[in-house]
């Protein structure tokens, strides 16, 4: 059995009731992004782990179409933002107004009161209306007029930018990115694939995927996370692998303390998805590109300097090769 195929020995304490909603889940939002198994789940994983996501690719590959798909997969309230540069942190927060009938100030919820999250395009707003997520990302509430409002759970964003296309644009900055627990690359599909898509194109593919999970389902997958065993030489591999990014030679800054306890949440949910109670080094190689590439900056006098995230993730490769796997 190979170590991408799902286990079907139940983790412990884990209903399979839920286990089999998940695999409805994985196969529903597949079917909105054909060909690319790879990254669906990894998608599903930032979602078990609790964390938000960056689909970064050129047009038209399926960015706004996968965010959809995980979004209207389970029964949670959705919102779509199309962001623009004269877009404010009110039209994403929220306001408070004066109620002339009561006497008395109200506060009116932003789009940011839902499940999920859908930020397209969010590198073409302003630095100050991006960093009205922050707060929102981090500790899932929003502070408006000196007040704290919870946003309901699960709270999820899912954000879509063009890597390709720069100008009107504003590059999110670090503190922004390191907000994301992952940053995946859809590309074009296979040959097969985009056949199936040529096929199926009169289908509306704008309405909810059907399942069966409830936000107290995605709230109970996210509980079991935390089961996940993770042995201490494996904990011992990843802050090897943390620890190598701050001291490699073509990288100005490495992962935070943030990064380290992102890749052990998804490490987790790495191994739930695969049916596994316990996570293995395998689990630790597939997610240190997609959770670290765009968490360090490289160095302006090293010649890989490109792209930047794809140099990113050629030296979180090159991490990887280097640093002893445990047995």
């Amino acid at each position: 059995m190979s170590q991408r195929e799902t286990i079907v020995a139940p983790p412990v304490g884990f209903s399979p009731d839920i286990l089999q909603k998940l695999a409805e889940l994985e196969t529903a939002v597949g079917a909105a992004i054909r060909g690319k198994p790879e990254v669906v789940r990894l998608s599903l994983v930032s979602l078990l782990a609790r964390g938000h996501l960056l689909i970064e690719d050129v047009p038209g590959v399926g960015k706004t179409t996968l965010a959809q798909a995980l979004a209207r997969s389970a029964s949670c309230r959705f919102h779509r933002l199309q962001f623009t540069s004269d877009m404010l942190p009110s039209d994403v927060l929220g306001v408070t107004i004066y109620n002339a009938h009561s006497e008395a100030f109200e506060f009116k919820p932003g789009p940011i009161f839902s499940n999920f999250l859908l930020a397209d395009e969010i590198n073409r707003t302003t630095p100050k209306t991006q960093s009205a997520l922050l707060e929102a990302m981090n500790e899932s509430q929003v502070t408006i007029d000196g007040k704290s409002h919870s946003l309901p759970r699960p709270f999820m964003v899912i954000a879509t930018q063009n890597p390709v296309e720069h100008h009107g644009t504003y590059p999110l900055p670090e503190s922004q990115l390191d907000r994301f627990l992952m940053r995946l690359r859809i590309g074009y599909p296979d040959a097969a694939s985009e056949r199936q898509i040529l096929r199926n194109s009169e289908r509306d593919n704008s309405q909810p995927v059907k399942t069966g999970l409830s936000a107290d389902d995605v709230i109970q997958l996210q509980d079991a996370v935390g089961r996940v065993t993770v042995e201490e030489t494996l904990v011992d591999y990843m802050l090897a692998i943390v620890e190598r990014t701050r001291t490699h030679e073509s990288l100005a800054l490495g992962v935070s303390p943030r990064g380290s306890q992102a890749l052990f949440r998804a490490v987790q949910a790495l191994a739930l998805m695969e049916g596994r109670d316990y996570a293995i080094p395998d689990d630790v190689k597939r997610l240190a590109a997609p959770l670290f590439a765009h968490r360090v900056v490289v160095n302006t006098r090293s010649t890989l300097v490109q792209r930047r995230g794809e140099a990113g993730e050629r030296i979180i490769e090159e991490i990887l090769s280097q640093v002893e796997v445990p047995l």
